[in-house]
């Protein structure tokens, strides 16, 4: 049990739902909301990355097969299909009752602009030249769920938007990085592919800047001397990256999604 409990987690993608869980837990707290809604929205947010999590390596099964993903538990052995459609169908469930809980719109978004455009990426937009699509959508719906599940609900900031719109298009541009060549492999010719390495990073260094402008710039009032330094970073650190070529570029985009993160939770 125990061993089965860890190759559930691994298939999950456990790197990226907790970075989502965290974000959207940090945004509901900005929101205003109380402790138990903060949980509630967590724990939605969990299950939805669960779920996107447990259908991407189901739907992947094969090609993680072909070529041989250590990294995966199905494609190594530790985990059955059968046990991990289980989980799936499991953690489904629940996202839509705990979404539900948030209340009727924020509840809508999340199941169906959150979890369902990270479940058609999985199942169809992963192949097309539209694989950023459910990433932006995905993003930049997060802000939503905390705002509609206020009493009353009311819209999020359109900055606020914008900047996760961005960070989507960034992170999904820095996610398919690792796997271009495993995933040319098996057909998979998503925007990243049929750019290359190197234009797909410096698209990413792109998105994730503009992205901590909007954030700088976007909600109302001068934005304060400490945001101006750290937009004046985060251009000087892209330049850099680019000049130096090699992995800085990826590594500057790493940092500075964590940047947009920081900043857009501050300035919210």
């Amino acid at each position: 049990m125990p061993a089965t409990a860890g190759a559930l987690v691994r298939a999950s993608h456990p790197a990226p739902a907790a970075a989502v869980t965290v974000l959207a837990t940090l945004v509901a707290v900005v929101a205003g909301h109380g402790v138990a809604v903060v949980v509630l929205v967590t724990v939605a947010v969990l299950l939805g990355q669960l779920t996107i999590g447990w259908s991407n390596d189901l739907v992947d099964a094969d090609r993680d097969h072909q070529v041989g993903r250590r990294d995966k538990p199905v494609a190594t052995g530790e985990l059955s299909e059968p046990v991990l459609r289980a989980a799936l169908v499991g953690a489904s469930v629940l996202c839509v009752a705990a979404s539900a809980l948030l209340g009727p719109a924020a509840g809508a978004v999340h199941v169906v602009l959150l979890v369902g455009s990270g479940v058609a990426y999985n199942l169809f937009f992963k192949r097309t030249a539209l694989s950023w699509l459910p990433y932006v959508v995905a993003f930049g719906s997060l802000p939503a769920v905390a705002w509609l599940a206020l009493d009353p609900p009311a819209p999020p900031p359109v900055w606020m938007i914008a900047v996760g719109s961005l960070l989507g298009l960034g992170a999904h541009l820095v996610n398919v990085l690792p796997d271009l060549a495993d995933d040319a492999a098996t057909g998979v010719r998503g925007l990243p592919h049929r750019l290359g390495a190197r234009t797909t990073t410096i698209l990413a260094l792109l998105a994730l800047t503009v992205g901590s402008a909007v954030a700088v710039l976007g909600p109302a009032g001068s934005a304060p001397v400490w945001a101006w330094v750290v937009l004046a970073v985060v251009v000087a650190l892209a330049a850099l990256a680019l000049a130096r070529g090699g992995r800085a570029p990826f590594r500057a985009a790493l940092a500075i999604a964590v940047v947009d993160v920081v900043v857009l939770l501050v300035r919210g």
